[in-house]
């Protein structure tokens, strides 16, 4: 206003302020703010290689890269450029109660919790994911993945998770037929692991799994095209080792799951035969 004032009537600043009137020190005033392209532009490109994060792991992960900003301003930024998660609502909340004889897990590989993904590859040739989670640190030992799976496939990922984490003292698991194969059975006895099942019908019982397989589903197959078996191996083991390494946890305080783990570590328990059980 000032402007066109001064423009119309060719007078000076301080006789257009006068006019109108207007502060001088108003009309003077320039922002000091830096201006946010860059880190607009940081926040797209973190949103558009990790979909399905919202402005608050978005928040975490600037904050690692050493940008001096608050979650407001990450969410304000993050809503302008229309990048909000559009999560669908529950029709209804169904309250269930766990079995009252389980315990909690205090240290990590106290309790691995396990369960199968179904997913595709481009062609429709249907794949099976074996996910497993460590129920405090939130860490996944192994993720494998198969045209098919059976009971001695279940040992060798659980073997592969053993060989770098060691050995769980408790798996929860649901009552597939690849769970209660004498394969798992012979191998939870040799190596001192209980198999704790699920009561029939009460997904909720294993919850933990449920909660990693929501993630799974939605950072890693629902966000990729598999053109091959060995394809999706390589991509979902990628996403394990993100998932592990780098993906802020908001449940354990946005930590990843690896850094909880080495703080919860237990001394490395030998399996059952390795000591002297027979």
């Amino acid at each position: 206003m000032v402007d066109h004032t001064r423009t119309t009537w060719q007078v000076s600043i301080r006789r257009a302020c006068r006019a109108l009137p207007v502060d001088r020190s108003t009309y003077q005033y320039r922002p000091r703010r830096s201006g946010q392209a860059e880190l607009s532009k940081r926040i797209r490109e973190i949103a558009e290689t990790r979909v399905r994060y919202g402005y608050r792991r978005i928040h975490v992960l600037l904050r690692r890269e050493g940008w001096p900003v608050n979650a407001k301003r990450v969410c304000r930024l993050y809503r302008e450029m229309g990048l909000q998660l559009r999560n669908k609502t529950p029709k209804r909340r169904v309250k269930a109660k766990l079995r009252s004889d389980r315990t909690t897990a205090v240290q990590a590989n106290d309790i691995w919790a396990m369960d199968f993904v179904h997913d595709q590859l481009f062609d429709g040739t249907k794949i099976r994911a074996l996910t497993i989670v460590d129920t405090l640190t939130r860490l996944s030992p192994a993720l494998g993945v198969r045209r098919s799976y059976r009971g001695s496939n279940v040992v060798e990922t659980l073997e592969r998770g053993a060989a770098e984490f060691g050995y769980p003292r408790t798996i929860r698991v649901d009552n597939g037929p690849e769970f209660v194969s004498k394969e798992l059975d012979l191998w939870a006895y040799m190596k001192g692991v209980t198999l704790d099942f699920s009561r029939p019908g009460k997904p909720t019982d294993n919850a933990f799994i449920e909660s990693f397989n929501g993630k799974f589903r939605a950072e890693c197959l629902n966000a990729n095209w598999f053109l091959s078996l060995d394809e999706a191996r390589v991509k979902c083991e990628a996403w394990r080792r993100d998932y592990n390494e780098v993906r802020p946890h908001s449940a354990i305080g946005n930590k990843t799951p690896i850094e909880l783990h080495r703080m919860a570590a237990q001394p490395a328990r030998p399996s059952s035969d390795e000591a002297g059980f027979s």
